[in-house]
């Protein structure tokens, strides 16, 4: 992956570098925020983003991710250096569009009245040092936190591993909350792999994904395969399957499984 390029919010434009997937550069000129924080040509696109992760954090309790107001969700805001992220400590059941703030990749409140996530600096410099991610999820489930507390991979010994996260699902480091120590982990342990999941030592999974919604997904896949393996052990030692076997059901599943786009 080729380095994000950024410069101050006072400048007009960023540039983001990035691979075409052929192993060429292209760059694309992205917007700085205005003195209001929101440049006016992507006033509807933060909107609608703010719709959608607002909705996408109904499924983290949903699905049984989260307890309380642990968790978070965030979508990055194509075309600008921004994010979508929900306020810290606000109940699930009061998150709609209006009460989801927007901040730079500094981790800068630029739009809203409440005081961001406090895992905001971890998804800041996610997007700010991966721009082939468009969404991130950090949930405590249960099952995935477990296996970050004993900070142990979850082996590939399931297809559904092979095919959602391409091998073992590994454990970053361990890092305290507070600044972008836990963002630098992610980073450092996701950019040479194919997995969409970390588990961040004794605290928890993070997710990433071509946008919010496919983070969520990934959110709920590592969740169950963290309850089946466990399962498994109860057992005896489950089978890890082969490099090759991986490769092509991964393969397969990111490229051929589903419907594809309509023509």
């Amino acid at each position: 992956m080729l380095p994000l390029t950024l410069r101050t919010h006072s400048e007009v434009t960023e540039t983001v570098e990035s691979s075409d997937g052929r192993g060429r550069t292209t760059s694309a000129e992205v917007a700085a925020p205005t003195a209001s924080g929101i440049p006016d040509e992507l006033r509807d696109v933060v909107e609608a983003l703010k719709v959608e992760v607002a909705a996408l954090h109904a499924e983290l309790p949903r699905n049984q991710l989260v307890v309380w107001t642990a968790g978070n969700v965030s979508a990055r805001v194509p075309g600008a250096d921004l994010l979508v992220i929900k306020p810290s400590g606000v109940s699930y059941d009061d998150l709609t569009p209006e009460a989801m703030v927007v901040c730079d990749l500094d981790g800068n409140l630029a739009e809203g009245t409440r005081s961001p996530s406090s895992d905001t600096a971890a998804h800041a410099y996610v997007y700010a040092h991966m721009p082939e991610v468009g969404g991130v999820v950090h949930t405590h489930s249960d099952y995935a936190t477990a296996w970050a507390a004993r900070r142990e991979p979850i082996p590939c010994v399931l297809t559904m591993i092979g095919d959602e996260f391409g091998g073992d699902i590994p454990v970053g480091p361990f890092a305290l909350i507070g600044d972008d120590s836990i963002g630098r982990g992610i980073v450092e342990t996701l950019r040479n792999s194919r997995s969409r999941a970390v588990l961040m030592a004794n605290h928890g999974p993070f997710t990433i994904g071509t946008d919010a919604r496919d983070a969520v997904k990934a959110a709920v896949m590592v969740e169950d395969v963290a309850r089946t393996v466990h399962l498994a052990r109860q057992l005896g030692e489950p089978v890890p399957i082969p490099q090759a076997d991986i490769d092509r059901l991964y393969d397969r599943y990111q490229n051929v499984y589903g419907q594809g786009s309509a023509e």
